[in-house]
C-alpha cells in the first residue's frame, strides 16, 4: 500500500524522502487561482521515479455551478490540470464535488457534472483519471453525503469517474467513518485513493480543518481501520510538522 502526504510543488521529491513518503499529492497551480499550471521543473524526474504523484485540482474549481462563469472556467481548468498532471506521471487528478448555491436545483448541478464528462468522453477523454473528492460541508453540496454521492455517481459513473474517500470531510459531512468504506463502495463501486486526516471539529460540523491522526476528534485506530479496509494509497494532508510521524503511525498499524 502506497502512504504519503499533500507536500509543496517545489520540492516533491526531497520532501517525500524527508518524510518517508512513497506517494505525495501536490497542486501545479495556485490552489485559489484560475491560471492554467506552467510546466513543472521536476517532471521528468517524477514520471521516471519511484515516488507516486497524484495532483490536486484548484480549489476555486466548482463543475456544479449554474453560474455560467464559474462552471466554463471551472472545465478548462479541470482539463488543464489533467493534461499537467499526465506530464508528471500523476495517478490522478482530485476534484471536489463541487456545489448549487441556496435555492438551486441540486439535480442541475449534477446535470452539469454529466455534461462535462459526456463532452470530455467525445473529445477522448480526460490526461489521467479523475477522482470525485467528497466534501465537508453545503446543504447543496455534490458530494457530502453519501444520498447526494449516489445521485452524482448515476450520472458519472459510466464515465469511469474515481473516488478520493477523505476522512475529514467525511466526518465533518455527517457520515459515520465506521464502515464508511463499504458505505463507499456501494454507491461508487471503488475507492481510488483516501486522504486521511483528523478533523480538529466535532461529528457534523461541516468544518473542513484538518489534525494530525494522535491530535484530532477521530480515534486514530478507526482512521488505520479506514485505510486498511480501503486498500487504496493513502495520502495524509495534515499539518506539515506531524505528516512523518502520520505516515509512520500507518506503517506500522498496516504493516507496509
Amino acid at each position: 500500500m502506497l502512504i504519503g502526504a499533500h507536500v509543496r510543488e517545489d520540492g516533491p521529491i526531497t520532501t517525500a524522502a524527508d518524510r518517508g513518503a512513497d506517494i505525495v499529492q501536490m497542486f501545479l497551480a495556485d490552489p485559489q487561482g484560475w491560471k492554467a499550471p506552467p510546466p513543472h521543473p521536476q517532471a521528468e524526474q517524477l514520471r521516471a521515479g519511484d515516488v507516486a504523484v497524484v495532483v490536486h485540482s484548484p480549489y476555486v474549481v466548482n463543475l456544479a455551478s449554474l453560474n455560467n462563469r464559474i462552471r466554463i472556467p471551472s472545465r478548462k481548468l479541470v482539463v488543464q490540470h489533467a493534461q499537467a498532471a499526465a506530464e508528471v506521471g500523476a495517478i490522478g487528478l482530485v476534484v471536489h464535488g463541487g456545489h448549487v448555491t441556496q435555492g438551486e436545483d441540486a439535480a442541475k448541478g449534477v446535470d452539469n457534472w454529466r455534461k462535462f464528462f459526456a463532452r470530455q468522453a467525445d473529445e477522448g477523454g480526460f490526461a489521467v483519471p479523475i477522482l470525485v473528492e467528497n466534501t465537508a460541508g453545503g446543504d447543496n453540496a455534490m458530494a457530502r453525503r453519501f444520498d447526494a454521492l449516489a445521485r452524482l455517481w448515476d450520472a458519472i459513473g459510466e464515465y469511469g469517474a474515481g473516488f478520493c474517500l477523505d476522512t475529514c470531510h467525511a466526518h465533518a459531512g455527517g457520515e459515520e467513518l465506521v464502515g464508511v468504506v463499504d458505505r463507499a463502495k456501494a454507491v461508487t463501486g471503488r475507492i481510488d485513493l483516501v486522504h486521511l486526516n483528523n478533523s480538529r471539529d466535532e461529528f457534523d460540523s461541516a468544518r473542513d480543518r484538518h489534525a494530525n491522526i494522535d491530535s484530532g476528534t477521530i480515534e486514530p485506530e478507526v482512521l488505520a481501520a479506514v485505510c486498511a479496509a480501503a486498500g487504496a494509497p493513502v495520502v495524509v494532508e495534515t499539518p506539515a510538522e506531524g505528516q512523518r510521524a502520520d505516515i509512520a503511525f500507518l506503517r506500522e498499524r498496516l504493516g507496509s
